[in-house]
């Protein structure tokens, strides 16, 4: 079996602090611009949640010399693609492009998050526009449900606060105080450049020396830390189904039981062949979709499983659920570890035949590790992890009382968060 091929990003730094990954790969015709912006919804007080979405929205109204209608139009005549997200923990400017198409990509991202124009005009028009966006994820039950369950676990932080905010918390909002926001956002002190694909390192330094290497350095300033405090949240509502999600407190991603973490959710309800889904679908048919994730931030993390059943089996879902986790801290067998490291490595090394993961995922781990990590260095970590890691993950995780419960559906739904507590901690 031929090996895969070695993790080869190179790394420079700016006199400013803007990092640049380079990561060619010969073969393409394409490439992939990820620049990426180390502060997200968690830097937001109270007063400010929800602008950094707000502001991502509003560099795409206008930036350097062109208007809304002039940055798409120069990407995609091109024959490129443009897109943005915002997170809790980063903000992420990306393009797909042809080779060859570096310099205009850079140019524009630079003039989105350097020169924006915001205009009041266009800034009001846009309230009204991520108002109706944060209607529509309150009217998805599977999206309201996440949010119920984040706000409850990390109760009065900006971890359990919506990204989109609420039309109150944006409302106030105006061109200056989001130019302010803007430079703390994307101050390049946690920005990073990162191209894959058919790029020229050459090329890339001098393309981002010009465009990022005059913007002033910011102040470093770090969100406070983040603590998991549990608790449930029910909201009825007349449904088909009810949505319930479990959620149990982990390490961040910089601790030793990242990985544990990653392999006991892979195992708990990664597939097909995992504990939840053969146990609560295919022997008991509880619920039609059912998963277990594994989210880690800096510095805290969860375990979660989401599930989507009939409103009266919520309840006996939750206690399956707790039983599950137990069971598999206690037990996990040689077959389920070697089935979810195989699929962990099997998605590590997939995500490396797109360009883009390859960037965003460079880009991540120098924001996250202060330096890059190898997917044959992952996939030894994955491979290190035994029966008695998954017990000692178990034993930080399972704290007495420190669980979130998050249910949606109708009234018979009700009793998931106290029969999962009960099950969990019998």
């Amino acid at each position: 079996m031929t090996a895969p091929r070695a993790f080869e990003p190179r790394r420079h730094r700016l006199a400013n602090g803007v990092i640049l990954l380079s990561d060619p790969a010969p073969t393409f015709e394409t490439l992939a611009l990820c620049v990426v912006a180390g502060r997200g919804a968690r830097w937001e007080d109270e007063s400010r949640s929800g602008w950094s979405h707000l502001l991502e929205h509003m560099v795409f109204k206008g930036a350097g010399p062109r208007s809304a209608r002039e940055i798409v139009e120069a990407i995609e005549a091109g024959g490129g693609q443009l897109n943005a997200a915002t997170g809790h923990e980063r903000t992420s400017f990306q393009v797909r492009a042809l080779a060859g198409g570096l310099p205009l990509a850079m140019e524009v991202v630079a003039d989105l998050i350097h020169r924006p124009t915001l205009d009041e005009a266009d800034l009001t028009r846009e309230k009204h526009v991520v108002g109706q966006e944060i209607a529509e994820a309150a009217d998805t039950p599977d999206d309201q449900v996440f949010e119920q369950a984040q706000a409850a676990a990390f109760a009065g932080q900006p971890l359990g606060r919506p990204i989109l905010g609420s039309s109150a918390s944006i409302a106030p909002a105006d061109a200056e105080a989001l130019e302010a926001w803007r430079a703390t956002l994307y101050a390049p002190d946690r920005l990073v450049v990162s191209v894959a694909g058919a790029v020229d390192e050459d090329e890339l330094l001098r393309l981002a020396e010009a465009l990022f290497g005059g913007a002033a350095s910011g102040a470093a300033v770090a969100p406070d830390a983040g603590r998991f405090t549990g608790g449930h949240a029910r909201e009825r509502r007349k449904l088909e189904q009810a949505h319930v999600v479990f959620l149990l407190p982990t390490p961040g991603a910089a601790d030793a039981a990242h990985w544990p973490l990653r392999v006991f959710a892979e195992a708990l309800g990664g597939g097909m062949s995992s504990r939840l889904f053969q146990e609560a679908r295919e022997r008991l048919g509880l619920a039609y979709a059912i998963d277990a994730f594994g989210e880690a931030y800096a510095d805290v993390g969860v375990l979660g499983v989401y599930a989507g059943c009939a409103p009266g089996d919520a309840g006996r879902l939750a206690e399956v659920s707790a039983g599950e986790i137990r069971s598999l801290i206690k037990d996990i067998t040689p077959g389920e570890l070697a089935r979810a490291k195989a699929q962990l490595k099997a998605s590590l090394f997939m995500s490396r035949e797109s360009l883009l993961a390859r960037a965003e995922l460079a880009a991540a781990q120098v924001l996250t590790f202060g330096e890059l990590q190898p997917p044959a260095a992952a996939a030894r970590a994955i491979d290190a992890v035994g029966p008695a890691d998954i017990e000692a993950l178990g034993a930080r995780v399972l704290a007495p009382g420190r669980c979130t419960v998050s249910v949606l559906g109708p009234r018979s739904a009700m009793d998931a968060p106290a029969r999962f507590e009960a099950a969990l901690f019998a």
